[in-house]
């Protein structure tokens, strides 16, 4: 290798970048490429023994499995059988041996014939208990690798064994033979490396060592001549604090002698400030230093940092001129910034009130001393402004910020009518913003209300801006932005910057409005379509409460689709209903409003609860056909229901669930256990059958329905709210059901539901045998005469003897029907409740019609007379026939309610 100037240097003794990196190079190729070697012999290896314990084993296992073994082996003479097949096997296969034995290990079969009938060598025991063995064993041929595995019987118990074995070197001769081409591509990998590294060390010496004098002294000065041209001193100091380098730029911004290098930094004349700085080496960024009329912005680093001579390199830039701009940019700069922090920090929430204290309180801190928000009164209520010109300037002031107590300002609430006479009535009026510089000159803004405006000025409120919220053209309201602290009176710029904080508030505070008419809207329609109170029913006593999603939380809450129903039925009974829409706003409300009425109606046709439920699913079913008509986008239903009858005469429940969460029942001994009601799908899945589940519920128990937000949350699963739920309410049995229902929602209910939550509980009641009496009446119509005559009897003892006469005609008529036309059966049951129902039921499913009867016509007028004389009368179908029942108005409702309670009247 040629030295830098011609001389020969030893490869040993590289001390240049080049020979340096060309020898690290080589080094690092080579330990490489011994790694790879290394690492594929090893591989190798491994590879050949897996691959011998594996053979061996296939092979073992597929002569153990093949056809005629198990016979072989039973045969007088196993040896003449098995070896010519072994032997075949072994050659196919490829490996060293096959050996078959018996279970005492005596060789049946062996490539060396003088090994039959002698013993194996080997492990046995986990193939005679039926397992298989691999083993790697020094034989004599070998290192090899041996498995066993047993040959079983019809019986499945072991006959036999079979052993295969291989030696490793058969297996690894395979991979022996591709060693010279794996050397021979390492070898090539080597030298190619080599030749790259080589070219790579070649450029690189090229690059560093190929300069002479002569450009070693052009560098120098084209060095010199950029570091004397640039705009921005340097001076460099070394570490004897004495300077080493200034360039002309620095001489004239410090005012430096001709011959300053070399001289101590002390010595210059310059103020001791920047000289100490100089001096000290410390590190600064654009730290400012005024010399003489100029402010210079130093940057200074050491220059030992790196491993390089002690010192320090400062660079000096004049900033004299750039002060006054880079002041205005930081003004405008410092403004931007507001008006993006109050894009963050204003309108976080769609609450009107909620957007004017924020306003209020962002511009406070970052703007004004004191902000006050006046509001037209729509706009609070989400209404459009009454005159989108914004001549009625009576508004309600919404938000006060940073005001001291005391201070002449309006307070919160107060109702303000501004004077159009006065110059902020007129700005209002023409929606332009006001600017009262001086406050204490009285130019017209004090005849608002002069007693106050002098409070104000009193109180040291020197200056003023007003300006409009405008939003689509009309006038919503006023922001009054007023200084006290800052001793600066708004100026021009400041306007500006108060109209572009107002304009984009606006926005916001229009957004809040009209999400709080529209929300307005959706309550008032889920009000409507939610109950308003309790019907008048005695079967049960029962509370309820309905919070919607994010309801209690200071928000509007929300709008959802769970809704909860009380449908009193005929012969005293009680339906209750609890049902889900899923999603939130008018489609939910308006879905839910839609099945609450279907609810309504089907029950009103007395159905049981299941026939209910498959009514509703088709009624979801063709919703989403209809509304899947109108176009693609239309929201696909989903809902749930569970739909309870409770019969306080024979306290039995009877109750059918689509999709929905099961309820909970209270035993009148304090036990709580879910009602295991068979679950059916959610509404509109259609065609798919609904179950019922029966079971009677003694006195005094509470029912529990609700829906899956009060157990469900985001940070709690459906079952650990249940079983929450259940132990909230079990072993308290004297709560009323106004009491359960604010146990369970101080337990369950979250900080912030996000969920709708309908809750409804019913403690049941029985009717006893003095509010119910029944008969059995046989086919006959002598009969009727008794019946007529055990009514009459029993109205007596109830105190209703005015009853007794339409109740005989009513009984006539519906008892004779039944003996006449019905089969099976028959029975009549009285209940005093509410009212006094009758009831007559047969094995027909044949419903009685009410029809107008002709002039001529001998029947057909019985039921139109019951229809005459019974308030309400109907028919209901039960498992074994139809029940038919009247109703007839008691003359004190109170007092018999009072009985059935078991109070005195």
């Amino acid at each position: 290798m040629a030295g830098r100037y011609g001389r020969p240097r030893s490869v040993l003794r590289m001390r240049t970048v080049a020979g340096q990196v060309f020898l690290l190079q080589v080094a690092i190729v080579v330990v490489l490429v011994a790694a790879a070697m290394a690492a594929l012999v090893l591989q190798s290896r491994s590879d050949s023994e897996r691959e011998a314990r594996h053979r061996s084993l296939a092979v073992a296992q597929s002569f153990a499995d093949a056809p005629g073994i198990q016979a072989a082996l039973r045969s007088p003479d196993p040896t003449a059988v098995l070896q010519p097949r072994a032997e075949a096997a072994r050659k196919s296969t490829g490996v060293d041996f096959i050996v078959v034995m018996n279970t005492q290990g005596i060789r049946y079969t062996h490539p060396m014939k003088d090994r039959i009938g002698k013993k194996f060598v080997g492990t046995l025991q986990p193939a005679l208990a039926g397992g298989v063995v691999t083993e790697k064993i020094i034989g004599t041929i070998g290192p090899l690798v041996q498995a066993v595995v047993p040959v079983f019987g019809s019986d499945g118990k072991v006959i036999g064994l079979v052993s295969a074995g291989i030696t490793i070197k058969k297996v690894s001769g395979v991979v022996d033979a591709q060693f010279p081409l794996l050397f021979g591509a390492a070898a090539g990998v080597l030298v190619l490396a080599l030749a790259g590294t080589a070219l790579v060390g070649r450029r690189l010496r090229r690059q560093t060592h190929g300069l002479g004098p002569a450009e070693m002294t052009r560098m120098y000065e084209h060095h010199d001549a950029v570091l004397h041209a640039v705009r921005e001193g340097v001076i460099i100091v070394g570490g004897d604090g004495r300077v080493l380098l200034a360039n002309d730029e620095a001489r004239r911004l410090l005012d430096l002698p001709a011959d300053v290098e070399g001289r101590q930094v002390t010595e210059l004349g310059l103020d001791p400030a920047t000289a100490q700085l100089l001096a000290s080496g410390r590190a600064v960024t654009d730290e400012v230093h005024p010399v003489g009329e100029r402010l210079l912005a130093v940057n200074q680093r050491s220059t030992d940092e790196a491993g390089g001579p002690p010192g320090s390199v400062t660079t000096l830039r004049d900033t004299t001129e750039l002060r006054a701009l880079t002041g205005r940019a930081d003004v405008a700069r410092g403004r931007l910034k507001l008006l993006y922090d109050a894009g963050t920090e204003i309108g976080t929430t769609l609450d009107v009130v909620r957007t004017c204290e924020e306003l209020a309180e962002f511009a406070s801190s970052r703007f004004a001393d004191i902000v006050t928000v006046d509001l037209v009164e729509d706009v609070l209520t989400g209404e459009e402004p009454s005159r989108a010109t914004g001549t009625d300037i009576t508004m309600r002031r919404t938000a006060v910020s940073g005001a001291p107590p005391d201070t002449g300002l309006y307070p919160v609430g107060e109702l303000i009518r501004f004077d159009p006479s006065t110059s902020l009535g007129a700005g209002l009026t023409s929606g332009e913003p006001v600017l009262e510089p001086e406050l204490s000159a009285f130019r017209g803004w004090h005849l608002q209300h002069p007693q106050r405006a002098r409070k104000i000025v009193s109180r040291g409120i020197h200056s003023m801006i007003a300006v409009p919220l405008r939003a689509r053209g009309a006038v919503l309201g006023v922001v009054l932005f007023w200084r006290s602290q800052n001793p600066q009176p708004f100026e021009e710029e400041d306007l500006s910057l108060a109209e572009e904080l107002v304009a984009r508030a606006a926005v916001s505070l229009d957004n809040a409005r009209r999400y709080t008419r529209e929300h307005n809207m959706a309550v008032t329609l889920q009000r409507s379509l939610l109950p308003r109170g309790l019907p008048e029913q005695n079967a049960v006593e029962a509370a309820y409460r309905y919070l919607p999603a994010q309801a209690g939380r200071g928000g509007l809450g929300g709008v959802g689709g769970d809704w909860f129903d009380i449908i009193p039925l005929p012969g005293a009974r009680v339906a209750l209903v609890v049902g889900d829409v899923v999603g939130h706003g008018l489609h939910a409300a308006a879905t839910m409003g839609r099945l609450r009425t279907a609810v309504h109606n089907f029950a009103n046709l007395d159905l049981p609860p299941d026939e209910i439920l498959w009514h509703l699913d088709e009624l979801v079913t063709r919703i989403d056909q209809d509304e899947g008509a109108e176009g693609a986008e239309a929201p696909v239903t989903g809902a749930t229901c569970l739909y309870a009858i409770y019969d306080p005469a024979t306290g039995t429940c009877t109750m059918a669930r689509a999709g929905h969460v099961q309820p909970l029942v209270v035993r009148p001994d304090g036990t709580a256990e879910l009602a295991d009601v068979p679950g059916g799908p959610p509404l509109g899945l259609g065609g798919l059958p609904f179950e019922t589940w029966q079971q009677p519920l003694p006195e005094d128990s509470r029912l529990v329905l609700f829906t899956d937000g009060l157990v469900e949350d985001r940070d709690r699963d459906i079952d650990e709210g249940l079983a929450l739920l259940t132990r909230t309410l079990a072993g308290h049995a004297e709560r009323a059901p106004e009491e359960i229902c604010e146990a369970a929602l101080g337990a369950l209910l979250p900080e912030r539901p996000s969920d709708d939550i309908a809750l409804l509980v019913a403690r049941t009641r029985v009717l006893d045998a003095a509010h119910v009496a029944d008969w059995d009446v046989p086919p006959d119509p002598s009969a009727v005469a008794q019946v007529r005559a055990a009514a009459v009897r029993k109205l007596m003892e109830w105190g209703l003897a005015d009853e007794a006469f339409t109740t005989e005609l009513i009984l006539s008529e519906l008892v004779t029907n039944s003996i006449r036309y019905a089969s099976g059966p028959i029975g009549v049951r009285l209940i005093r409740d509410t009212a006094l129902i009758c009831e007559v039921s047969d094995r027909s499913s044949t419903s009685p019609h009410l029809r107008q009867a002709a002039t001529t016509d001998e029947g057909g007028r019985g039921l139109f007379l019951i229809a005459q004389l019974a308030e309400r009368w109907g028919t209901r179908y039960t498992s074994g026939g139809k029940v038919i029942w009247t109703e007839q108005a008691l003359p004190d409702r109170d007092v018999v309610a009072g009985e059935a309670d078991g109070e005195d009247p």
